[in-house]
């Protein structure tokens, strides 16, 4: 983390009165953060692990933003600024982030804390923060216009409250929502009970992330902000497989995993190998009498989904959207469905005319996952990421939960693949000489088999 101190002046603007200039005149670091590498889990200094009042999240290819105490506040620091994302290993893109990043820093509190957030705007145009799902006054809530004036460029204004409930929100620009939420301007905020509380369990593991996509042509490195649907970049925490992280666990270890939605359609996200509950919503923990196992959860638009499970099945298990097309890379729409289609004799006519052109789908698309084929500088692949026994034909909102009995606690080191035990794998059968199962007589009259409508429109059966 790079660190830089930033000072105001006469100028600075303010959105809470109870600061006062005296705190003002200093404010805290903002600490930077560039890498895409998930950071271990930030503990207060000065808090041993033994006396810490929670058991800290890990953000997923993300970072928990640090803070001070000040007579009693805890007191941290947003810069709004343009940064550049790596998404996957050798694709950037440019966005809108905070500290370095985009999604910005996980912020991190204890209920009934008073937090203190000051609010610098590096962007070239105003915005705010909407602290989304908080209980706290009107006058903090953060959209343009409604509550506040927005943050003009290079001010710096400050939001004071008290988190007053446990539970998982995020918070995002409530001033040209569409172009600065487009442009990846999200982060998580994650509130923990100050006690025991009846509707939260004891985790071992706590991780969190956002979902989140762009619209990036080919070749370029903006996202197109004015999309509404047809996305091509479909991203954790903006990064896409393989430079989603894992998420690592100890064989019998409790965890959590807290997905928030800030995209413009919703995802069904499907866990492998075990069973979880949902144990809380953006409006707080869920009664116990509502939850029921399940393996695949619905995040819609603006919502955030709690599951908890015990991770009792060692493996390396696949987690990803179950829309399969937001688990590929940059495609194109507007690509013809070739399956069956002869090519031959076609291919080196077309070419002529059109040196890059290729047989794409004659058999399906399964080929594109081992295809090296040039594409336009700084695009992702449709299909990418290995695994031990080769391509995974996957990308977008993919990763791997993996489980082992020697994972240390509190280790979120990748673990490398698993190695399954003999026995316990799929494998090839060999059917040399199996007899061939019995065929259908064709239809003799093929006619017979053409489908009519109803007499009048009205019969039914």
């Amino acid at each position: 983390m790079q660190r830089r101190h930033f000072f105001t002046g006469a100028a600075t603007a303010v959105a809470a009165a109870s600061v006062g200039r005296t705190a003002l005149a200093a404010l805290p670091e903002a600490v930077q953060q560039t890498s895409a590498d998930t950071a271990a889990p930030w503990t207060p200094p000065g808090v041993t692990g033994a006396g810490r009042p929670y058991n800290p999240v890990v953000t997923l290819n993300g970072w928990t933003l640090p803070w001070r105490m000040n007579n009693g506040v805890k007191e941290f620091h947003l810069v709004a600024e343009p940064v550049v994302r790596e998404v996957a290993p050798g694709f950037h893109v440019n966005l809108w982030g905070y500290n370095g990043q985009s999604p910005g820093p996980t912020i991190e509190v204890v209920e009934g804390d008073r937090v203190r957030i000051y609010v610098t705007n590096r962007l070239p145009e105003h915005t705010t923060i909407h602290w989304h799902g908080q209980r706290l006054p009107n006058g903090m809530d953060g959209v343009g216009g409604l509550n506040q004036p927005q943050i003009p460029v290079g001010k710096t204004f400050v939001y004071e409250f008290v988190a007053r409930r446990p539970g998982t929100f995020m918070y995002h620009p409530h001033a040209d929502e569409m172009v600065q939420m487009a442009m990846g301007m999200m982060g998580f905020w994650v509130t923990h009970p100050k006690g025991k509380h009846p509707l939260i369990d004891e985790v071992q593991r706590d991780y969190c992330f956002l979902l989140n996509a762009f619209d990036v042509t080919p070749g370029s490195r903006t996202p197109q902000v004015n999309t509404m649907l047809e996305h091509n970049i479909w991203c954790w925490n903006s990064r896409a497989f393989p430079g989603i992280s894992p998420l690592v666990a100890r064989l019998g270890e409790r965890v959590r995993v807290r997905v928030g939605n800030l995209t413009m359609t919703n995802h069904p996200i499907h866990l492998h190998g075990v069973e979880f509950e949902v144990t809380g919503t953006d409006g707080g923990p869920t009664p116990r009498g509502s939850r029921w196992p399940e393996v695949t959860t619905d995040v819609a638009v603006g919502q955030m989904r709690q599951i908890e499970f015990v991770a009792d099945e060692p493996g390396d298990w696949a987690m990803h959207c179950h829309k399969s097309h937001h688990t590929m890379g940059a495609m194109g729409h507007g690509v013809p469905t070739m399956i069956g289609v002869d090519h031959r004799g076609l291919v080196k006519p077309l070419q002529k005319a059109a040196p890059d052109y290729m047989v794409m789908g004659e058999r399906g698309m399964a080929d594109m996952g081992e295809m090296q084929m040039e594409l336009p500088a700084n695009t992702f692949p449709m299909m990418t990421g290995t695994g031990p026994y080769g391509p995974i034909e996957m990308g977008g909102m993919f990763t791997v939960f993996k489980v082992r009995a020697d994972q240390k606690p509190g280790d979120y080191r990748d673990p490398g693949p698993y190695a399954q035990p003999p026995g316990t794998q799929a494998r090839l059968v060999d059917t040399t000489g199996a007899p061939a199962a019995p065929r259908a007589a064709p239809n003799p009259n093929p006619a017979d088999a053409s489908a009519r409508k109803p007499a009048g429109g009205h019969a039914h059966h």
